[in-house]
């Protein structure tokens, strides 16, 4: 039997979650329609009903995580704890293959229609860590919230009932695991298992689970409903950010872990929000006289080739050939999910700070210096950190603001893009995704869909722009002037190779 959500009061406001949606559409929490949760790329092997999960080391778990045998996957056997076989014959190379869902903090994890990462704040994301909506807990008697309630999506309605917390397993956060696919072997002597006879110890678990009793349900004073994420307001600060003489994403691959920052000493520090541009204009640090002996790359034909005659005047001028380079893009790198790199714009009042580095740690909120509304998506990118090198500035920016480079972010005050190729780069001050906020309205998941394919549209026929516009809508899950708190850092090689 369903139980009905009951009246919150969140803060000195009481708001009522109700649902109207009956029994169509509606999953209960103890359906048996569940995909096995992995963490890391693994085969998932079924025999009738009972289904088999192998990492890519040949370890072979039950869909409760419990290891039961070991696969030879080069020769397709699955041998059982007891060496005999299982299963032979078996083309691993035509089996389905099990992703990991993306943690970014502890959660819990539940499988039911589809897998829903549940955080101690209430925020609930999809596998790919995309925002479905929020945790409602149902009250006891007292009115302090249980560890049971539905998922309630964003128009307010319940996806998931009868969600008990305290029953399901809690993950550690992941940092892009196992990027690859899984590997078929080729030959025995790459084969993790070559033949019979597999040892097998507890400590061989590929999928430890992590519980933490500190972890507990969010309280009632914190609880929110979808109701409470209204649509980001486009973006509202002015945000082109070159001035003259005027001044994704993408994988760069890594050796699978994030660089070290160190914080510089007597650094600055602060809180701030992030906006986004891309005009294609010669770089303010491009021009000799701004760049103090720390000049940023300047690119000819369509921002791919490098140009290092710095007094080339900018397509942003009128007759000028110099440019932002495409390889300015914001990028990852494989092994560090929570961590990403990018380039942006200061200040003009700043004055000289060609070449400097800031971390940005996103809070999960809002800019409330652009009356940007907290969304799903806002909170989704909590804890996430951004290192940014300054190439620019721009009489638009505000202190505690950086605008970050990000191909379909907006022109602003210049637009040299005419000569890309591109398609329509949308709102001059926002651009794509304050498009897409525009027309989704009140649906943080929609907007991320919705940025995703005016990427693949607008940049159909340039590779390195599309991978840095789907850089907002993956890495930053398309949150509109999301706030952060800043650093100076000293620069990571990663950004120096590219400045």
């Amino acid at each position: 039997m369903k139980k009905t959500l009951f009246t919150f009061l969140l803060s000195a406001a009481a708001v009522a979650f109700i649902c109207n949606c009956g029994d169509d559409g509606v999953i209960d929490a103890n359906s048996n329609n569940t995909t096995p949760i992995v963490t890391q790329i693994s085969y998932l092997y079924k025999d009738g009903s009972t289904s088999y999960i192998i990492d890519p080391n040949g370890v072979v778990t039950n869909v409760d995580g419990d290891i039961v045998g070991l696969a030879d996957i080069q020769n397709g056997v699955i041998y059982a704890s007891d060496n005999s076989i299982i299963a032979d014959g078996i083309d691993f190379s035509q089996l389905d293959l099990l992703t990991p869902p993306v943690i970014s903090s502890l959660a819990w994890v539940l499988s039911a229609d589809q897998i829903y990462v549940i955080y101690p704040d209430g925020s609930v994301t999809d596998a790919n860590g995309i925002a479905l909506g929020v945790m409602i807990y149902y009250p006891d008697e007292t009115g302090s919230p249980t560890t049971v309630g539905n998922i309630v999506g964003m128009d307010g309605n319940a996806i998931v009932e009868n969600v008990d917390v305290a029953t399901l397993k809690v993950y550690q956060p992941n940092i892009n695991p196992n990027p690859n696919p899984v590997p078929v072997y080729s030959s025995s002597s790459e084969s993790p298992n070559p033949g019979p006879g597999p040892v097998l110890s507890s400590s061989s678990n590929p999928n430890p689970v992590y519980s933490s009793s500190s972890m507990k349900p969010q309280s009632s004073s914190s609880a929110k409903s979808s109701s409470s994420n209204a649509k980001s307001s486009s973006s509202e600060v002015k945000s082109s950010s070159s001035s003259a003489p005027k001044s994704s994403s993408s994988s760069q691959g890594g050796n699978g872990s994030c660089p070290t920052i160190k914080t510089k000493s007597g650094g600055r520090s602060g809180s701030g929000f992030a906006t986004r541009y891309w005009d294609c204009c010669k770089p303010h640090c491009s021009w000799q006289q701004h760049a103090g002996g720390n000049l940023s790359k300047q690119c000819t034909n369509k921002g791919r080739t490098n140009d290092t005659n710095w007094g080339n005047g900018s397509v942003c001028d009128g007759g000028g050939s110099a440019m932002t380079c495409i390889s300015q893009i914001p990028f990852t790198i494989d092994g560090c999910s929570d961590m990403a790199f990018a380039f942006a714009a200061v200040p003009a009042s700043d004055g000289g700070s060609c070449g400097k580095c800031y971390q940005l740690t996103f809070d999960g909120t809002g800019a409330s210096q652009t009356k940007t509304k907290t969304t799903a998506n806002h909170k989704a990118l909590k804890g996430k950190k951004l290192i940014v090198m300054t190439t620019n500035v721009g009489t638009d920016v505000q202190q505690g603001q950086f605008d970050i480079m990000i191909p379909g972010g907006g022109v602003g005050i210049f637009n040299g893009c005419s000569s890309m190729g591109w398609g329509n780069q949308g709102a001059q001050y926002g651009g794509l995704l304050a498009d897409c906020e525009s027309e989704i309205k009140d649906l943080p998941s929609k907007v991320v869909t919705c940025l995703k394919d005016k990427c693949n549209s607008v940049f159909s026929n340039d590779s390195e722009a599309k991978k840095g516009c789907l850089f907002l809508a993956e890495w930053l899950h398309a949150a509109n002037n999301p706030a952060h708190k800043y650093t100076e850092v000293e620069c990571p090689d990663v950004l120096k190779q590219k400045y």
